[in-house]
Order: C-alpha cells, then structure tokens, then sequence
C-alpha cells in the first residue's frame, strides 16, 4: 500500500542571518542548495545502506554485511560534515525524513528480504547516484568555495572506494 509523504513547507535549505562574532563567508543560494543535495543523498545512502544491511540472505552474507555498516558509517559521517559546512557557512541544512524522500535521486530500496547478490547491485546503485550528485555540483560548489569542494573530493573518493569493494564481491576476473 503506498503512502503520501507530506513534505513540510518550508523544506530544504535556507540561510540565517549573521550573529556575534559570525561575520564570515556566507554560503550563495547556490552553495546552500547544491549541498542540500548532497546532505539529502548521503542520508537516504545512510537507509539504503541500512535497510540492505537488516535485509540481505544468501552467500557472503556476513561479509557484506559488515562492509554494509562501513558504508552506513561513511554515509552518516560524510552527511555530518556537510551540514556542519552548511552551518558554518550560515545555511540551515535539511535532513527530515519527508524532505529526504521527496528530495533524493536515490531509487527506492525493496523491502524484505534481498539475496546477497541482488543487494550489492542495488547497493552500488544507490552509492553511484550519490556520487553523480556530488559530481553534478562539484564544479558550481567549487567556484563559490573551494574549501567546500575539498570536503566533495573526500566524499567521493570515500564512496567510489566502497562502489569497489561491495561490487567486487559478484565480478568475474578479466583475462
């Protein structure tokens, strides 16, 4: 049975003004609503990750499994550090979860159980549609704040590693 998400208005990210001794960089709109997008997808590869990892059956089970919290542990760390960016650079990030829903490029998890095989598949879907939005706003991010895109290259270089080592577990040796 689906169910309509209600997504609360206002949702996604905003700028607050400046307080104390806060007078710094300020994000441009277009900062604040690239890293909306990235904060979005790493917490949706957070549950996905999560969901996969409570779900999954079959062969190499307790391998995948424990590469699946390393993943969930990157995703939910990387998500940390942009809202915190976001904050520092005077932009209120939006991770509730009717926003992630409505907000995310990330496709929708089955639900139940998944064979192993199936999982690292779905798995590796969802890490690759999170790294095509840190690539899709790298080069805008960039331009408005290098330092920003400093924390982008981290996050890719974190996710790509692990696209490899779940994806490796049902490839075939190239001759």
């Amino acid at each position: 049975m689906a169910k309509t998400v209600s997504v609360p208005q206002p949702a996604g990210a905003k700028s607050t003004r400046r307080e104390n001794a806060e007078n710094g960089f300020k994000a441009p709109a277009a900062l604040s609503k690239n890293m909306q997008r990235v904060l979005v997808d790493l917490t949706a590869l957070h549950l996905v990750g999560k969901q996969a990892h409570w779900n999954i059956v079959g062969p190499n089970f307790r391998d995948l499994h424990r590469n699946l919290d390393e993943l969930v542990s990157i995703a939910r760390a990387d998500a940390d550090v942009a809202a915190e960016r976001m904050r520092s650079l005077h932009a209120t990030p939006d991770a509730r979860p009717a926003v992630v829903a409505e907000q995310s490029s990330l496709a929708e998890f089955p639900q139940g159980e998944v064979h192993t095989h199936d999982a690292i598949d779905l798995v590796v879907q969802a890490i690759e549609a999170t790294v095509w939005t840190i690539r899709d706003v790298h080069d805008e991010v960039d331009e408005a704040d290098p330092t920003t895109a400093d924390l982008l290259h981290g996050f890719l270089s974190e996710l790509e590693q692990q696209a490899w080592f779940i994806s490796a577990e049902t490839r075939t040796a190239s001759n």
